[in-house]
């Protein structure tokens, strides 16, 4: 019984189930071969007969975080900060927002291309080179659901640009024929050329009118009929208004030379282009459009009378007789 109590008191446990007793340490050794030292003991103690516990030193120079060294393996325990895994995660999903963003607009942009802006096309081409005489058969409500999905697909711009860009090339057309024009025949033909794209922006504009609404209007603070307007005056009418307009002078001091219908379209033409090029001929353009001269004050009346009187004078050396002013008209009773 001595010796059971002798052997057992040798054996110690370290809590860890580690024993490490004397008599251990006796067998142990008296196995290994000689010149080979005694393995040393699985678990050391230290003063004070509490066992080793596992020490961790902290590994100085990692940029992220801490790295800690485990005393036993010598391992590194990498240990990344948080905000480091929320910002790294945060930038590639803002990178993959955007790649998928490009994606849809460029499919979208493709969509637009080969479905939407061929259609428009064509029939922008029909109405804007159309004859009054003719029947067109174009499918406005087609137009204009085509016009509204590309502004909701927020095409708007590309496609406001598509349509100036496609009328700016039909005036220059038209533009080119009206220089091949003969002189004598330049005003006839401007005024067709101007008739007949005022009837077409009659129909252009209101198939266009979300687009004007919710674009034009909204962001580029304008008016879509003023714009393509603009664009007949800027690429047309200032073109050949040096020619034209010494014709239709001419044409005004030669009664009926031109046909008045004519010469009332396009002179009001050319003053809904421009008013201010109403100021290169006044006598002209007020013979057509009311106020043009400046109004009437009492004390220029001497002069309006000077005036209606060399109009009279120069009236009936021109071979128009005033007439016997003494008889009254034969369709007025006696």
């Amino acid at each position: 019984m001595e010796a059971m109590e002798d052997d057992s008191s040798e054996v110690k446990d370290d809590h860890n189930h580690n024993y490490c007793g004397g008599k251990v340490r006796a067998a142990l050794s008296s196995q290994v071969p000689d010149g080979v030292g005694a393995p040393e003991p699985v678990c050391p103690t230290v003063p004070g007969g509490e066992p080793a516990k596992r020490q961790a030193k902290l590994w100085s120079g990692s940029p992220r975080g801490s790295k800690f060294m485990d005393s036993d393996t010598g391992s590194e325990n990498s240990e990344v900060s948080e905000p480091d895994c929320s910002a790294a995660s945060t930038e590639d999903k803002f990178r993959l927002d955007s790649t998928s963003k490009f994606l849809l607009n460029a499919m979208a942009i493709e969509d637009y291309r080969k479905n939407h802006w061929p259609n428009l096309e064509e029939a922008i081409d029909r109405l804007l080179i159309q004859n009054l005489s003719d029947h067109i058969s174009v499918s406005y409500a087609q137009i204009y659901g085509y016009v509204y999905k590309c502004v909701c697909q927020q095409h708007s711009e590309l496609l406001y640009s598509d349509l100036t860009s496609k009328i700016t090339a039909h005036l220059q057309q038209v533009s080119t024929q009206l220089q091949a024009s003969p002189t004598e025949n330049l005003i006839e033909n401007f005024n067709i050329a101007l008739t007949q794209y005022l009837a077409s922006l009659q129909c252009i504009v209101p198939v266009f009118i979300y687009l004007n609404k919710f674009y034009i209007e909204s962001k580029l603070n304008r008016d879509l009929k003023e714009d393509l307007m603009k664009l007949f005056a800027d690429h047309v009418a200032e073109e050949h208004l040096r020619k034209l307009m010494p014709l239709l002078i001419k044409a005004h001091s030669m009664p009926f030379q031109v046909h008045p219908s004519t010469m009332a379209s396009v002179v009001k033409g050319l003053y809904s282009l421009r008013p201010e090029w109403a100021q290169l001929a006044p006598a002209l353009f007020s013979s057509f459009i009311p106020q043009i001269h400046p109004p009437a004050v009492e004390s220029q009346l001497h002069d309006y009378a000077d005036r209606d009187r060399k109009l009279q004078m120069e009236l009936s050396m021109k071979g128009f007789p005033r007439g016997d002013q003494s008889r009254k008209r034969a369709s007025e009773d006696s």
